[in-house]
């Protein structure tokens, strides 16, 4: 067998895909250019966000996403694999020397997916599950009502304290009241330093299972710049497109419990996650997926990334603190990953108008509840920034007082407006608009424009 080095034929083979869309269809070719023309002329600070590399992208788009099969590299249920076989092979390899894992399954199709996939393999439908509230900063797949892990368990959830801190007290004594079969940690919207170890020994003290959640912190965990949960949580799920710059798609994790006999079965946790997986959650696994966070994980692997991992964190704090001296009011008062939250229900607005305004000048974020809330989801009182993507484009200290400053001219210059809420100035719009599209020129998105 003869093996050919193909790279030129993979980027002739992409080049005729975007030459036949433009040509068959132009519609579609404009929306997608001009969707990767607005991702590089707006300031992009949804904590959830980021950029994938091009040679990332590349691999999610090739034609290995053409096979179909079912089952794990050696023992699929279809012919043809063994070089995808290999692809699986080299992504679950880099996910364990990323993050210090004993086992990695790569084939989830989300973190969702990830999460729905361990609780039902560890868990049956009435089974109690604690899980941080949605208000306090937890996820949907934690056990909110809205999310079939609120519906198919028992769910109890934990908050904060009066500061907006993890309250763990409050975590022991709900876990000793309710003995759940598994507890969450991790969250979607907490911008402090989580304490697995705490919460595992809480777990074990009460015999419950512990998840850990890492899905906006994953890249800080890779980077060392985050406590680890591998060898503390029984199972650890992410994302690999927030903070991984991956593709969409999830990951879950086993450290020191992956040969942990599992209660009532003949399996040990590895085993077991591999059967949650497939056959019980998912089919086939999207394979142009799996070959795009093998890539991944190579780049998170590298030198450049810890100094990328760097500039989140500090530009974080650079941003907490120039939101703090504008007199803005910060949840927890700060922040210790990559992830600043704002209450403006405190200067009369919703988290709601504050998105919407910022969005019409170019600055992308996103509306979120915070401890207390009275809102809803779909208006809250916070809005939530992060810096995953402004860090990627190497802006530094400066450039995030820059930012803070823009939002501050956006929030402060809303008035009252009829019906409609509140009102923007055009002036200011304008000039927001014109300064945004100045700091995205100075600080282009690395690769974007070929």
């Amino acid at each position: 067998m003869t093996t050919t080095t193909s790279s030129g034929v993979l980027a002739a083979y992409a080049g005729l895909g975007a030459h036949r869309l433009a040509a068959a269809d132009p519609l579609l070719a404009d929306l997608l250019e001009r969707e990767h023309a607005r991702q590089n002329e707006t300031l992009a600070m949804v904590a959830a966000s980021s950029s994938a590399d091009p040679s990332v992208l590349a691999c999610a788009g090739a034609s290995i996403s053409n096979v179909t099969t079912e089952g794990y590299p050696g023992a699929r249920y279809h012919a043809g694999c063994e070089l995808v076989d290999e692809v699986e092979r080299l992504a679950v390899e880099r996910a364990r020397a990323l993050f210090g894992a004993r086992y990695a399954n790569v084939q989830p199709h989300s973190g969702s997916t990830a999460n729905q996939i361990v609780l039902c393999t560890l868990m049956k439908p009435g089974d109690t599950l604690l899980g941080m509230e949605l208000s306090a900063g937890g996820h949907l797949t934690h056990g909110s009502p809205a999310s079939v892990s609120g519906r198919f368990f028992h769910a109890v959830g934990y908050g904060t304290d009066a500061d907006g801190l993890l309250d763990y007290g409050q975590v022991a004594e709900l876990a000793r009241r309710h003995r759940p079969k598994v507890i969450v940690c991790g969250a979607s919207a907490y911008p402090r330093t989580v304490d697995f170890a705490r919460f595992r020994r809480i777990a074990d003290e009460v015999g419950a299972f512990l998840l850990a959640d890492i899905s906006h912190i994953a890249g800080l965990v890779a980077a060392g710049l985050h406590p680890s949960p591998v060898d503390h949580a029984h199972a650890t799920t992410t994302s690999t497109y927030k903070q991984l710059y991956g593709p969409r798609g999830g990951l879950i994790l086993l450290g020191r419990d992956a040969d942990l006999p599992v209660p009532g079965t003949r399996r040990t946790l590895a085993q077991a996650i591999a059967h949650g997986t497939f056959p019980f959650l998912q089919g086939t696994p999207d394979l142009g997926a799996v070959a795009a966070k093998a890539r991944a994980f190579d780049l998170a692997a590298q030198p450049e990334f810890h100094a990328l991992a760097q500039r989140v964190v500090s530009g974080a704090r650079e941003l907490a603190e120039a939101f703090a001296g504008l007199g803005h009011t910060l949840v927890t008062g700060g922040t210790d990953n990559h992830m600043v939250l704002l209450d403006v229900g405190r200067r009369g607005l919703t988290g709601a108008i504050a998105e919407s305004a910022l969005a019409d000048c170019g600055i992308v974020v996103n509306r979120n509840r915070i401890p207390g809330d009275p809102h809803g989801p779909r208006i809250t009182s916070g809005v939530r920034f992060g810096t995953n993507t402004l860090a990627l484009r190497g802006m530094g200290p400066v450039e995030l007082r820059r930012c803070a400053a823009l939002v501050d001219r956006v929030l402060t210059a809303l008035v009252p407006h009829g019906e409609a809420g509140f009102a923007l100035d055009p002036a200011v719009r304008s000039e927001v608009r014109g300064e945004v599209a100045r700091l995205c020129r100075e600080f282009p998105l690395p690769h974007h424009t070929p």
